[in-house]
């Protein structure tokens, strides 16, 4: 993907591998990124001291915004669900949505970075969706990515402005092991990123997400550093 240089842009960052991956893509393309964290009532907060821990090592400005979903409506808001295991997910054939999927989270967040991106005058907007090995969320299509850039661009001030905001996604076609290979090659700092939908001392390794990463290193040939 051709980039411009010496741009500002505004950074979706979980403190998970692919939104990492992504910054550090960003880097190297010599942007100059403002990266976004959100404390929206995850069950944990161990992904946004990973997101925290992440920005500050690649001396980033990040802003964590803290908002509320009170109606829930999905296991990684509301405790009292349980967190479904990969093997959950297999026994499903006819297409669903997992409860892990927050309702419209992505169209929240990106609506956030779609308003620092206008008071920071940055013509981009990244951020790690993944249509490849993912757990099957609307919000992580390049059908939506899209078309949020069109709505965008027609209901902000920008377009007063003759401006444009452009949303990208880098990872979008990529592989989990593709994208585990790019964060070795870019020296994403891995031992810093969370994945797991639980926040205890070490990832669980039976959530979607723990199995989508293992997934990844093994294909790639590379340890993880968090199952070592």
């Amino acid at each position: 993907m051709q980039v411009m240089k010496n741009k500002k842009c505004v950074v979706l960052l979980s403190g998970g591998l692919d939104s990492t991956t992504t910054l550090f893509y960003v880097l190297s393309q010599k942007y100059n990124p403002t990266c976004l964290i959100f404390d929206y009532g995850q069950r944990h907060k161990k992904e946004i001291y990973s997101a925290k821990k992440i920005a500050q090592y690649a001396k980033c400005k990040y802003y964590v915004v803290k908002i509320s979903f009170p109606w829930k409506g999905s296991s990684l808001l509301d405790t009292r669900l349980p967190i479904p295991k990969h093997t959950d997910f297999k026994k499903n054939t006819e297409p669903y949505l997992p409860s892990t999927y927050v309702p419209a989270r992505n169209i929240i967040f990106l609506s956030y970075a779609v308003s620092l991106a206008e008071v920071l005058s940055a013509e981009y907007i990244f951020y790690g969706a993944n249509q490849i090995d993912f757990s099957g969320y609307p919000d992580c299509r390049l059908e939506f990515i899209k078309s949020f850039q069109k709505m965008a661009n027609i209901g902000t001030g920008l377009k007063l402005k003759n401006k444009k905001i452009k949303i990208v996604a880098p990872l979008i076609n990529f592989s989990k092991d593709q994208i585990v290979t790019l964060a070795v090659k870019l020296k994403v700092p891995l031992e810093l990123t969370w994945s797991c939908y639980q926040g205890k001392r070490k990832p669980c390794g039976v959530c979607d997400a723990c199995r989508l990463r293992a997934n990844g290193f093994k294909k790639a040939g590379i340890k993880d550093p968090l199952t070592k």
